[in-house]
Protein backbone atom coordinates (compact mmCIF):
# COMPACT_ATOMS: atom_id res chain seq x y z
CA UNK A 1 0.00 0.00 0.00
CA UNK A 2 1.35 3.55 -0.75
CA UNK A 3 2.42 5.46 2.13
CA UNK A 4 0.99 2.81 4.52
CA UNK A 5 2.17 1.14 7.50
CA UNK A 6 0.98 -0.03 10.90
CA UNK A 7 1.05 0.80 14.62
CA UNK A 8 -0.35 -0.42 17.78
CA UNK A 9 -2.32 -2.58 15.68
CA UNK A 10 -3.91 0.56 13.71
CA UNK A 11 -3.79 0.76 9.91
CA UNK A 12 -2.42 4.03 8.82
CA UNK A 13 -2.91 4.91 5.27
CA UNK A 14 -2.27 7.34 2.32
CA UNK A 15 0.43 8.94 4.63
CA UNK A 16 2.44 10.64 2.27
CA UNK A 17 -0.95 13.42 1.19
CA UNK A 18 -0.57 16.41 2.23
CA UNK A 19 -2.05 17.29 5.22
CA UNK A 20 -4.16 20.26 4.13
CA UNK A 21 -3.29 23.40 2.30
CA UNK A 22 -0.87 25.81 4.00
CA UNK A 23 0.20 22.81 6.08
CA UNK A 24 3.74 22.26 5.14
CA UNK A 25 3.37 18.74 6.63
CA UNK A 26 1.83 15.34 5.56
CA UNK A 27 -0.27 13.13 6.72
CA UNK A 28 3.07 11.05 8.08
CA UNK A 29 3.96 13.98 10.06
CA UNK A 30 0.86 14.60 12.14
CA UNK A 31 0.97 10.99 12.67
CA UNK A 32 4.87 11.10 13.54
CA UNK A 33 3.93 13.99 16.12
CA UNK A 34 1.38 12.72 18.16
CA UNK A 35 2.95 9.41 18.37
CA UNK A 36 5.69 11.43 19.74
CA UNK A 37 4.07 13.70 22.16
CA UNK A 38 1.74 10.84 22.76
CA UNK A 39 1.77 10.06 26.84
CA UNK A 40 2.01 14.36 27.24
CA UNK A 41 -1.30 14.81 25.00
CA UNK A 42 -2.84 11.73 25.95
CA UNK A 43 -2.87 12.94 29.87
CA UNK A 44 -5.05 15.88 29.19
CA UNK A 45 -7.07 14.04 26.79
CA UNK A 46 -8.06 10.82 28.85
CA UNK A 47 -11.30 10.92 30.30
CA UNK A 48 -12.45 13.72 28.91
CA UNK A 49 -14.90 14.14 26.35
CA UNK A 50 -13.01 14.79 22.77
CA UNK A 51 -14.32 16.78 20.22
CA UNK A 52 -11.89 16.44 17.42
CA UNK A 53 -11.71 19.08 13.64
CA UNK A 54 -10.75 16.76 10.75
CA UNK A 55 -9.74 18.17 7.11
CA UNK A 56 -10.41 15.35 4.67
CA UNK A 57 -9.27 15.62 1.13
CA UNK A 58 -10.52 18.21 -1.04
CA UNK A 59 -13.15 19.31 2.19
CA UNK A 60 -13.31 22.11 4.32
CA UNK A 61 -12.54 20.95 7.93
CA UNK A 62 -15.02 20.28 10.14
CA UNK A 63 -15.59 19.52 14.08
CA UNK A 64 -16.76 15.89 14.84
CA UNK A 65 -18.16 15.30 18.13
CA UNK A 66 -20.25 11.73 17.30
CA UNK A 67 -18.37 9.11 16.69
CA UNK A 68 -19.03 7.53 13.03
CA UNK A 69 -20.31 4.40 12.74
CA UNK A 70 -17.07 2.35 11.91
CA UNK A 71 -15.25 3.96 15.00
CA UNK A 72 -13.61 0.30 16.37
CA UNK A 73 -15.37 -1.15 19.40
CA UNK A 74 -11.77 -0.38 21.72
CA UNK A 75 -12.09 3.09 21.65
CA UNK A 76 -13.78 3.94 24.52
CA UNK A 77 -16.97 6.06 24.53
CA UNK A 78 -19.53 8.56 26.75
CA UNK A 79 -23.43 9.36 25.79
CA UNK A 80 -24.16 12.72 26.52
CA UNK A 81 -27.13 15.36 25.47
CA UNK A 82 -25.67 17.97 23.63
CA UNK A 83 -27.59 20.87 23.68
CA UNK A 84 -26.72 23.02 21.51
CA UNK A 85 -27.63 20.28 19.10
CA UNK A 86 -30.24 18.88 21.08
CA UNK A 87 -29.53 14.92 21.21
CA UNK A 88 -27.30 12.82 22.47
CA UNK A 89 -23.91 12.53 21.27
CA UNK A 90 -21.55 9.86 21.54
CA UNK A 91 -18.16 10.85 22.26
CA UNK A 92 -15.00 9.22 22.30
CA UNK A 93 -12.49 9.50 24.88
CA UNK A 94 -8.94 9.21 23.76
CA UNK A 95 -7.24 7.17 26.73
CA UNK A 96 -4.44 5.44 24.79
CA UNK A 97 -1.93 5.72 22.09
CA UNK A 98 -4.08 3.32 19.69
CA UNK A 99 -6.99 5.69 20.02
CA UNK A 100 -5.24 8.58 19.21
CA UNK A 101 -3.08 7.07 16.26
CA UNK A 102 -6.73 5.69 15.28
CA UNK A 103 -7.64 10.03 15.28
CA UNK A 104 -4.91 10.67 13.68
CA UNK A 105 -5.37 8.16 10.34
CA UNK A 106 -8.85 9.96 10.54
CA UNK A 107 -6.84 13.18 9.71
CA UNK A 108 -8.08 14.46 13.32
CA UNK A 109 -6.13 17.18 13.42
CA UNK A 110 -7.80 19.44 16.34
CA UNK A 111 -8.25 17.67 19.36
CA UNK A 112 -11.02 19.63 21.83
CA UNK A 113 -11.63 17.93 25.31
CA UNK A 114 -14.08 19.45 27.89
CA UNK A 115 -12.93 20.72 30.97
CA UNK A 116 -14.66 18.02 32.94
CA UNK A 117 -13.54 13.94 33.46
CA UNK A 118 -16.67 11.82 33.28
CA UNK A 119 -16.55 10.29 36.84
CA UNK A 120 -17.15 13.96 37.51
CA UNK A 121 -18.88 16.33 34.46
CA UNK A 122 -20.26 18.67 36.55
CA UNK A 123 -16.86 19.60 38.39
CA UNK A 124 -14.58 21.29 35.68
CA UNK A 125 -10.93 20.48 36.83
CA UNK A 126 -9.95 23.97 35.00
CA UNK A 127 -10.82 27.76 34.83
CA UNK A 128 -9.39 29.07 31.60
CA UNK A 129 -9.38 32.12 30.19
CA UNK A 130 -9.46 32.79 26.63
CA UNK A 131 -7.24 35.71 24.95
CA UNK A 132 -8.64 36.34 21.53
CA UNK A 133 -6.36 39.53 19.96
CA UNK A 134 -7.90 41.88 17.41
CA UNK A 135 -5.99 40.79 14.91
CA UNK A 136 -3.40 37.86 13.71
CA UNK A 137 -0.36 40.06 14.28
CA UNK A 138 -1.29 41.67 17.14
CA UNK A 139 0.23 38.54 19.65
CA UNK A 140 1.97 41.02 22.09
CA UNK A 141 -1.10 42.53 23.34
CA UNK A 142 -2.68 39.26 24.13
CA UNK A 143 0.65 39.19 25.71
CA UNK A 144 -0.41 41.65 27.69
CA UNK A 145 -3.90 41.24 28.37
CA UNK A 146 -2.63 37.70 29.49
CA UNK A 147 -0.13 39.34 32.68
CA UNK A 148 -3.44 41.05 33.55
CA UNK A 149 -5.28 37.98 33.75
CA UNK A 150 -2.50 36.76 36.00
CA UNK A 151 -2.45 39.65 37.92
CA UNK A 152 -5.98 39.39 38.59
CA UNK A 153 -5.65 35.81 39.64
CA UNK A 154 -3.15 36.28 41.95
CA UNK A 155 -4.70 39.27 43.69
CA UNK A 156 -7.29 36.42 44.54
CA UNK A 157 -4.86 34.32 45.62
CA UNK A 158 -4.85 32.36 42.60
CA UNK A 159 -1.52 31.00 40.49
CA UNK A 160 -1.72 30.11 36.97
CA UNK A 161 0.18 28.99 33.60
CA UNK A 162 -0.44 29.83 30.60
CA UNK A 163 0.03 28.95 26.39
CA UNK A 164 -0.27 29.39 23.26
CA UNK A 165 -3.86 28.72 21.62
CA UNK A 166 -1.89 27.44 18.61
CA UNK A 167 -3.69 30.37 16.65
CA UNK A 168 -3.10 33.93 17.12
CA UNK A 169 -3.70 34.16 20.72
CA UNK A 170 -3.30 32.59 25.03
CA UNK A 171 -4.74 30.26 27.01
CA UNK A 172 -4.49 31.21 30.87
CA UNK A 173 -4.68 27.94 32.54
CA UNK A 174 -5.91 27.40 36.83
CA UNK A 175 -5.69 23.86 37.87
CA UNK A 176 -9.07 23.70 40.25
CA UNK A 177 -9.67 21.33 43.49
CA UNK A 178 -12.97 19.12 42.41
CA UNK A 179 -15.41 21.03 44.96
CA UNK A 180 -16.67 23.81 42.26
CA UNK A 181 -19.76 23.18 40.12
CA UNK A 182 -19.95 24.39 36.15
CA UNK A 183 -22.22 27.04 37.20
CA UNK A 184 -19.76 28.42 39.94
CA UNK A 185 -16.23 28.36 38.01
CA UNK A 186 -17.68 29.85 34.82
CA UNK A 187 -19.10 32.61 37.34
CA UNK A 188 -15.75 32.59 39.03
CA UNK A 189 -13.87 33.15 35.36
CA UNK A 190 -16.64 36.51 34.58
CA UNK A 191 -15.32 37.86 37.56
CA UNK A 192 -11.46 37.55 36.66
CA UNK A 193 -12.31 38.39 33.16
CA UNK A 194 -13.83 41.90 34.56
CA UNK A 195 -11.13 42.33 37.62
CA UNK A 196 -8.27 42.50 34.47
CA UNK A 197 -10.55 44.23 32.17
CA UNK A 198 -10.63 46.84 35.22
CA UNK A 199 -6.46 46.66 35.65
CA UNK A 200 -6.46 48.20 32.10
CA UNK A 201 -9.79 49.45 30.21
CA UNK A 202 -7.13 50.53 27.02
CA UNK A 203 -6.11 46.65 26.62
CA UNK A 204 -8.28 44.25 27.21
CA UNK A 205 -12.47 44.14 26.81
CA UNK A 206 -15.43 41.87 27.81
CA UNK A 207 -17.40 43.22 25.19
CA UNK A 208 -18.39 39.83 23.10
CA UNK A 209 -19.89 41.37 20.61
CA UNK A 210 -16.83 41.97 18.09
CA UNK A 211 -17.29 45.38 16.82
CA UNK A 212 -17.95 46.69 20.21
CA UNK A 213 -14.03 45.28 20.76
CA UNK A 214 -12.89 48.82 19.64
CA UNK A 215 -8.94 46.85 18.51
CA UNK A 216 -8.63 45.52 22.19
CA UNK A 217 -8.21 41.74 23.32
CA UNK A 218 -11.04 39.90 23.86
CA UNK A 219 -11.12 38.46 27.80
CA UNK A 220 -13.05 35.33 26.29
CA UNK A 221 -15.11 34.22 29.65
CA UNK A 222 -17.06 31.44 28.06
CA UNK A 223 -14.30 28.62 28.07
CA UNK A 224 -16.64 26.71 30.90
CA UNK A 225 -19.46 24.76 31.37
CA UNK A 226 -20.02 22.20 28.09
CA UNK A 227 -17.29 24.35 26.06
CA UNK A 228 -13.82 23.01 24.82
CA UNK A 229 -10.17 24.24 24.82
CA UNK A 230 -7.86 23.00 22.48
CA UNK A 231 -5.77 20.66 24.24
CA UNK A 232 -2.06 21.23 25.29
CA UNK A 233 0.24 20.16 22.30
CA UNK A 234 -2.86 20.11 19.82
CA UNK A 235 -2.14 21.12 16.82
CA UNK A 236 -4.29 23.61 14.91
CA UNK A 237 -5.65 24.10 11.23
CA UNK A 238 -3.45 26.87 10.23
CA UNK A 239 -0.69 27.89 8.01
CA UNK A 240 2.52 25.70 8.63
CA UNK A 241 0.49 23.48 11.36
CA UNK A 242 1.07 25.66 14.72
CA UNK A 243 0.40 23.24 18.29
CA UNK A 244 -1.01 24.83 21.19
CA UNK A 245 2.45 25.32 23.34
CA UNK A 246 3.07 26.30 26.92
CA UNK A 247 5.09 28.82 27.52
CA UNK A 248 6.75 30.31 30.69
CA UNK A 249 5.35 33.69 32.33
CA UNK A 250 9.06 35.28 31.46
CA UNK A 251 9.23 34.04 28.24
CA UNK A 252 6.12 35.24 26.78
CA UNK A 253 8.09 38.35 25.27
CA UNK A 254 10.82 36.17 23.49
CA UNK A 255 8.18 33.49 22.07
CA UNK A 256 5.70 33.78 19.01
CA UNK A 257 2.84 30.96 18.16
CA UNK A 258 5.05 29.97 15.09
CA UNK A 259 7.80 29.38 16.88
CA UNK A 260 5.61 25.91 17.73
CA UNK A 261 4.63 23.70 15.08
CA UNK A 262 4.46 19.57 14.60
CA UNK A 263 7.80 20.06 13.32
CA UNK A 264 9.57 22.12 16.15
CA UNK A 265 8.15 20.36 19.03
CA UNK A 266 8.97 17.12 19.51
CA UNK A 267 12.81 18.17 19.50
CA UNK A 268 11.89 21.32 21.88
CA UNK A 269 10.45 19.04 24.49
CA UNK A 270 12.38 15.96 24.31
CA UNK A 271 11.52 13.52 27.44
CA UNK A 272 9.83 16.12 29.14
CA UNK A 273 6.46 17.86 29.61
CA UNK A 274 6.85 21.38 30.00
CA UNK A 275 3.13 21.72 31.02
CA UNK A 276 2.71 19.33 33.63
CA UNK A 277 6.46 21.24 34.64
CA UNK A 278 4.20 24.73 34.71
CA UNK A 279 0.94 23.72 35.91
CA UNK A 280 0.78 24.79 39.83
CA UNK A 281 -1.12 22.72 42.50
CA UNK A 282 -5.27 22.28 42.29
CA UNK A 283 -6.58 25.35 44.03
CA UNK A 284 -9.61 26.24 45.30
CA UNK A 285 -11.78 29.23 44.15
CA UNK A 286 -12.40 31.96 46.78
CA UNK A 287 -15.86 32.72 47.42
CA UNK A 288 -15.78 36.04 46.69
CA UNK A 289 -14.68 35.59 43.13
CA UNK A 290 -18.06 33.42 42.73
CA UNK A 291 -20.10 35.49 44.29
CA UNK A 292 -19.22 38.81 42.10
CA UNK A 293 -19.30 36.36 39.01
CA UNK A 294 -23.10 35.75 39.84
CA UNK A 295 -23.96 39.09 39.59
CA UNK A 296 -22.22 39.37 36.16
CA UNK A 297 -24.92 38.52 32.93
CA UNK A 298 -23.18 36.06 30.69
CA UNK A 299 -21.48 37.41 27.88
CA UNK A 300 -23.20 34.86 25.36
CA UNK A 301 -27.19 35.75 26.50
CA UNK A 302 -26.22 39.49 26.72
CA UNK A 303 -24.93 39.67 23.60
CA UNK A 304 -27.97 37.85 22.09
CA UNK A 305 -30.05 40.81 23.66
CA UNK A 306 -27.90 43.54 23.29
CA UNK A 307 -28.22 42.14 19.28
CA UNK A 308 -32.03 41.70 19.62
CA UNK A 309 -31.98 45.55 20.80
CA UNK A 310 -29.74 47.10 18.24
CA UNK A 311 -32.40 45.35 15.45
CA UNK A 312 -35.13 46.58 16.71
CA UNK A 313 -33.21 50.47 16.94
CA UNK A 314 -32.40 50.00 13.63
CA UNK A 315 -36.01 49.15 12.38
CA UNK A 316 -37.59 52.04 14.37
Amino acid sequence: MSGGEERDGVSLTNLDQPLFDGAEATKRDLVDYLDAVGDRIIAELAGRPLSVIRVLRGQNPFMQKNVPKYTPPWVRTIKMWAESSKREVSYALCDDRRTLLWFANQRAIEYHPTLMRVEHLDRPTYLVMDLDPPTPDAFHLAVGAARLVRQALADAGMDSAVKTSGSKGLHVFVPLTEGATTWDVAAATRAVAVRAERLDPALATTAFIREDREGKVFLDSTRAGGATVAAIYSPRIRPGTPVSYPVGWDNLDDVTPADFTIHSVPELIGDRDPWADQLPEPQRISSDLIEEGHTIPVARVQAMHEGKRRARARRT
